[in-house]
């Protein structure tokens, strides 16, 4: 029996607020080029219009029409008659000890997401959201204990990116030098939801973000992580062509449903015969494992070798997550010495065993942290409604 891709879910999402004027941000060039002309731009200028538009909103960071110097007056005005270049709200931003940057983000509806950016000596990395809430509920997760309410949009997504750079003032500035240092120089798809449960979005949200008129980034510069949504990896490969990383966690199956339920209906086997084909078809170099350390639980030697067991064949590297606990998690993380000894059997088998280091826990920003500060506060409302009265 063939496993259907949608999410075993039903939602009934709150209707998104009609919009007076289409935002702009999120529209693909073909879009963009179709609701230039719908708003009375000659067939024949529209390419062209829709190049420079796209390139003030993307290349340059401007969100006011009347910015647009290289555009008439009467064409700006048309602009901001009939369109918006909207981004998502920043609610809070915390900044952690160690740099980290964790948004709480307000988007359409009053629903929030998180968006968490992460600086290293050699690059600085935005992890961004692709739904608000998760359906996968994986045990290890904060994220999963969230509902799912409904899929970004691409400009929610783009926005995300758009709003770091912002914050990170980031865009080029007008009569000075061009800044060729890339302070948001990698995209990892890793924060709320599951990215391949919202393909289409996720797809052209990637590639404006790829265009190279605008933000410009390499796919190689671009990392989606999946559960493991296997109709969905041959297309990533074939239409977004990004880097591809996969949240594995286990060796067994029986392991594995409890840790990542999303297995039940794509098992190892069936993910790994997927995932033999992706670096062939996307070009990429290698798939990255994400593998959470949970004590007692998955880091056994026992795992470590039946983990490269599995693995072989396919180019490869293990990324070795330390848990980052959260208020009721059920697990533990494992202890030092036992990744240590753990990432010393894949490393001698032939992988690169890198262990991450947490960052951002003191603002939970960390791997498996995220979860908006709305649904953290509800819970903790409804807490003292669900506590016994005293006996």
């Amino acid at each position: 029996m063939t496993a259907p891709i949608t999410q075993d879910v039903v939602t009934f999402p709150r209707k998104l607020p009609d919009e007076e004027r289409p935002n702009l941000v999120g529209m693909t060039r073909d879009q963009m080029r179709e609701a230039l002309i719908a708003a009375g731009t000659p067939e024949k200028q529209a390419k062209m219009r829709t190049g420079q538009v796209w390139q003030w909103i993307y290349q340059k960071g401007v969100r006011d029409f009347a910015q647009m110097t290289n555009l008439a007056k009467s064409y700006r005005a048309m602009l901001e008659e009939n369109f918006s270049i909207d981004v998502p709200e920043i609610v809070t931003r915390n900044v952690s000890l160690d740099g980290t940057r964790k948004y709480l983000l307000r988007i359409a509806g009053g629903h929030e997401v998180e968006a968490v950016y992460i600086p290293e000596s050699d690059r600085g990395t935005l992890c961004i959201s692709s739904q608000v809430g998760c359906t996968l509920t994986c045990s290890f997760c904060h994220t999963g204990t969230q509902r799912l309410v409904r899929n970004l949009t691409p400009g929610e997504i783009v926005g995300q990116v758009m709003v770091a750079r912002d914050d990170l003032g980031e865009w080029p500035k007008a009569g000075e030098p061009k800044n060729e240092t890339r302070l948001l120089s990698n995209i990892v798809l890793m924060g709320m939801g599951e990215p391949l449960y919202n393909f289409d979005n996720v797809r052209d949200a990637m590639r404006i973000v790829m265009d190279g008129e605008g933000i410009s980034l390499s796919r190689r510069r671009i990392t989606l992580s999946t559960s493991g949504v296997v109709p969905e990896i041959a297309k990533t490969a074939e239409e977004i062509g990004c880097q591809l990383a996969v949240s594995f966690h286990a060796t067994t199956d029986e392991v594995r449903d409890r840790l990542v339920p999303i297995n039940k209906k794509w098992n190892i086997a069936t993910l790994l015969d997927a995932l033999r084909t992706y670096p062939r078809l996307s070009n990429s170099e290698r798939i990255t494992f994400e593998y959470v350390m949970l004590k007692d639980v998955n880091d056994s030697d026992e795992d470590a070798r039946r983990l490269v067991k599995l693995i072989e064949g396919i180019p490869a590297k293990i990324n070795l997550i330390p848990f980052n606990e959260w208020p009721g998690s059920p697990h533990e993380r494992s202890d030092w010495s036992r990744i240590e000894a753990f990432a010393d059997i894949v490393y001698k088998a032939g992988y690169a065993s890198p262990i991450r280091t947490p960052r951002g826990e003191d603002i939970m920003a960390a791997c498996g942290q995220l979860k908006s500060a709305s649904e953290r506060q509800k819970r903790a409302r409804r807490a003292p409604m669900t506590q016994q009265p005293p006996a």
